[in-house]
């Protein structure tokens, strides 16, 4: 199936900033988030994919490489299944259109003298990302998880090096150390990668018995995550060497989480800010009142002053999120609805009747100022 684009996924225009890239994923992610979704596979899908193209439009460097390449700039040898990532140098695509897939090539014999190259050496280990799901709590707060991750890490008994006990390393006498062989066709010199030696230059006599000399093995790891208070959906962690362990001694990949945060019952977030709505009286409303709201360290009392309207918004500074630079805390907004009386017996109507006569314009000023605006249409 072609992918679709990704600005078009997340309903942007190419070009689009890195803030509207974040709330466009942030709307989304909400609207197609499988803990509102259970059971629907179209949901999860478009979630999947809302997240995917997050990624890489996030990333300054991966939107520079996917404006000019598109989906061609990402490198679709990551690992399945795993969740895996990692971002490729998009010339890649080049080279192995040239090389056969195996480096080299036409651009070197062209460019860069042909000939005997040195051997592919250690080779890093591939990215690899994980989608973790936090409650809200976790997220303004802060926590450690412990995750579990099906990878391909270091040989234990040849710490990564592919080779047995008192096994001897020689140079490959296919390639003579280099890595690769070189055909020629014609006018051109295509290099591949040496079939005997895979690209390490060197062949080992006895081979490690567990890795078959491949110095990696399936296994299934845990690894402790350290979530910074005040993150937010769309935001990523990076944990440095916890991706693939690398080729021939080279160094481990990386691990990037993508964070998830589940809905809050009573609160909703804009950055730093907190928004929550808390249900007054009439009686509350019309003739002032001290409440009680819920806030992330308790409950705190707000004044109401007299005469307040229903919709209206009370502030109370630094009772937000915490910013997840340091810079101080977000403030927490309090929206109170007056409710309306429901369920009255004989002598509250009859209270509420008499007070409803004593009422004039005075009292109901904005009432009396729509009857005079809207007096001007009949007349």
């Amino acid at each position: 199936m072609t992918k679709r684009d990704y600005y078009e996924v997340l309903g942007l225009s190419k070009g689009a900033s890195s803030d509207e890239i974040k709330k466009a994923y942030r709307k989304l992610a909400v609207k197609h988030h499988p803990d509102k979704n259970p059971d629907d596979k179209a949901s999860e899908e478009k979630f999947k994919e809302i997240g995917e193209a997050y990624e890489a439009l996030s990333d300054p460097e991966k939107k520079s490489a996917y404006d000019q390449f598109g989906h061609a700039a990402f490198n679709s040898r990551a690992r399945a299944g795993r969740g895996g990532g990692g971002f490729h140098d998009p010339f890649d695509i080049f080279r192995e259109a040239f090389s056969g897939g195996g480096g080299g090539g036409i651009f070197e014999d062209l460019f860069g003298g042909g000939g005997q190259r040195s051997s592919s050496g250690p080779t890093r280990g591939s990215d690899l990302r994980y989608d973790m799901k936090l409650s809200f709590e976790e997220a303004v707060h802060g926590c450690e998880k412990e995750i579990s991750l099906s990878k391909l890490d270091a040989c234990e008994l040849c710490n990564g090096s592919g080779a047995a006990d008192g096994a001897r390393r020689t140079t490959c006498s296919t390639c003579n150390g280099s890595g690769q062989v070189v055909q020629s066709q014609g006018f051109f010199s295509v290099a591949q990668t040496c079939p005997r030696c895979h690209g390490s230059g060197s062949t080992i006599d006895k081979p490690c018995p567990k890795c078959n000399g491949d110095g990696r093995l399936d296994k299934t790891s845990k690894v402790t995550i350290r979530v910074p208070a005040g993150v937010d959906t769309g935001a990523r962690l990076r944990s440095t060497g916890n991706g693939e362990a690398g080729v021939y001694g080279g160094k481990p990949g990386d691990l990037y989480v993508m964070l998830h945060v589940k809905e809050h019952e009573v609160f909703e977030r804009d950055g730093d800010d907190l928004q929550c709505e808390v249900p007054i009286s009439f009686l509350q409303a019309t003739l002032g009142s001290e409440i009680e709201v819920p806030t992330l360290s308790g409950s705190a009392r707000i004044n109401v002053p007299p005469g307040t309207q229903s919709a209206t918004i009370l502030r109370l500074r630094g009772k937000g999120v915490k910013n997840v630079q340091g810079y101080g805390h977000g403030d927490l907004h309090v929206r109170v609805i007056v409710e309306v009386p429901t369920r009255l017996n004989a002598g509250q109507k009859a209270k509420l009747t008499e007070f409803g006569e004593l009422c004039d314009e005075r009292v109901n000023p904005m009432r009396s100022s729509f009857t005079e605006k809207a007096k001007k249409f009949f007349s």
